[in-house]
């Protein structure tokens, strides 16, 4: 016997199917205030700096952000947009994007692990409006603890506060799925043919991490090398791994970003272009960091020309790609989906 609806029964959305992209995190405005926010919140986190809590808070809110703020607002203020964050407005293309190609088939919502939109806020979001089965799609192509962990930790600490959880799937890290090389590939070869120059050296520079995490079983590490070596066999060209981003007084990943930049002129190497694929959109760390202090540092060690190869971005190989990372991932939940980018 079918019960019956009490008459002031709420009308229940159920039966949707949402992918969540999910990226690192920005400050809402490139000033010191938003910055110190945003640094805060990242610095905070225990997956981020595995120092005791007793140890590093101190040093965080007595030292940190009372000195670095001002001076990374305004490596913020030299690459920021008109529509804002430079990562922030890529993973918003990535999702209006992936939204295109595939209608109203699946919802595409994005998040920022760290800063706005928050993961907690959109997951509530997408619960509300019947979306009770949730693709999220950490756009880290290679696993780290201090990247990918995050985002599954902030899921669970989302769903902790719900009554009525939705079901959840992640992506898994893609760093040598053979959609990505072949993304990384296309997009390297025309940005090389586009080169008024031809690099003697291709330099692949991953964002670093202290070295003891290698040690503790993080797989980031092999997992750079593998993407640069895929990679470097798809262009039939060698590949020289880097990492940067360094701070702190650890010891982190070697080579330097910034010491093989300085030390190629010398190498007889005049001419490099550099590839950033550990980072799924043009950030901070690849605009200012590489594109900006790493040409300046080569020219000024003796290079005679520089490029920055911006990351894959929301280009349509990009979404192309996305569209056969997350349509396998889908299998059950939304089957049928266009496998081919269009119209954007």
């Amino acid at each position: 016997m079918n019960a019956v609806r009490p008459s002031d029964h709420p009308v229940v959305a159920v039966g949707k199917v949402a992918v969540l992209v999910v990226n690192l995190g920005t400050p809402d405005a490139p000033t010191p205030q938003a910055v110190k926010r945003y640094l805060g919140e990242f610095l905070s986190d225990r997956r981020v700096v595995e120092i005791p809590p007793l140890l590093w808070q101190p040093i965080l809110r007595g030292i940190i952000l009372n000195v670095r703020p001002r001076k990374s607002a305004h490596a913020y203020s030299q690459v920021w947009t008109d529509d804002g964050s430079p990562l922030a407005v890529h993973t918003r293309d990535t999702a209006r994007g992936l939204r295109v190609a595939w209608g109203d088939k699946v919802t595409v919502d994005w998040a920022m692990r760290y800063g706005n939109p928050s993961i907690a806020e959109r997951l509530d979001t997408l619960m509300e409006s019947g979306h009770d089965r949730i693709l999220v799609a950490p756009l880290y192509p290679q696993y780290c603890g201090a990247t990918t962990a995050t985002v599954v930790d902030e899921v669970g600490r989302a769903l902790a506060s719900m009554r009525w959880q939705p079901a959840i799937r992640m992506l898994p890290a893609y760093y040598d799925d053979p959609a990505y090389i072949a993304a990384l590939r296309a997009r390297t070869e025309r940005q090389l043919a586009a080169l008024p120059f031809v690099p003697d050296r291709i330099v692949a520079s991953f964002h670093g991490m202290p070295q003891r995490t290698l040690s503790l079983g993080d797989p980031y590490h092999c997992q750079c090398l593998k993407t640069a070596r895929l990679l470097g066999e798809a262009l039939g060209r060698e590949i020289t791994v880097t990492f940067q981003s360094r701070f702190g007084r650890a010891k982190w990943l070697e080579p330097a970003t910034e010491t093989v930049l300085k030390a190629l002129p010398g190498q007889g190497v005049r001419n490099v272009a550099v590839i950033t694929p550990g980072f799924s959109a043009d950030c901070l760390e690849t605009l200012e960091e590489i594109a900006l202090r790493g040409k300046e540092s080569f020219l000024l060690a003796g290079g005679e020309h520089f490029a920055f190869l911006p990351c894959l971005n929301a280009q349509a190989d990009a979404i192309a790609m996305y569209q056969q990372l997350l349509g396998r991932e889908l299998a059950g939940w939304a089957d049928g989906l266009p496998s081919i980018a269009t119209g954007f």
